[in-house]
């Protein structure tokens, strides 16, 4: 059997990195393809393999380390926020006082009534009470009263 050759062997790997990267589209892949992409241009000019490989990490780790965090930014921009998600942060109306020991709370948001309970334990909250929704757990919101501005 024959050795492989090396400019085959990281264009493969080049390849294969690509594929995953374009089935996925998760930036879970490419920072490796890059390293495999100096790698075959390094045995391409005929360096020894171990220059290949170390290369090949470096490279791919240094793309990973500097450019995943800007991607991923980038990338992120377009995700849009499920339902419950674009809640956190609005203001909304209690109107069934909230206690959780007892278990009761409703407040309105955004036109519909939710099962309310507060984000303090001790914390009651009475009919009428402008709250700020603080998370969303099941069904239910989570929220904290809105500070009175001073």
């Amino acid at each position: 059997m024959f050795p492989m050759n090396p400019v085959i062997m990281w264009l493969a790997v080049l390849v294969i990195l690509v594929i995953v990267e374009l089935a996925t589209m998760g930036l879970t892949t490419i920072w490796f393809a890059g390293g495999a992409l100096v790698a075959t241009i390094i045995a391409a000019l005929n360096g020894p393999v171990w220059l290949q490989f170390i290369c090949f990490v470096v490279v791919s780790l240094v793309l990973l380390v500097l450019t995943r965090p800007i991607a991923m930014r980038y990338f992120n921009q377009s995700r849009e926020k499920t339902n419950t998600d674009s809640l956190i942060g609005k203001q909304a109306i209690v109107t069934l006082d909230i206690n959780n020991l007892l278990g009761t709370g409703q407040v309105m948001l955004n036109g519909m009534e939710w099962s309310a309970r507060s984000t303090k334990e001790d914390v009651k909250i009475e009919a009428g009470a402008v709250v700020i929704v603080k998370g969303i757990s099941g069904v239910k919101v989570l929220v904290e009263p809105q500070e009175m501005e001073k």
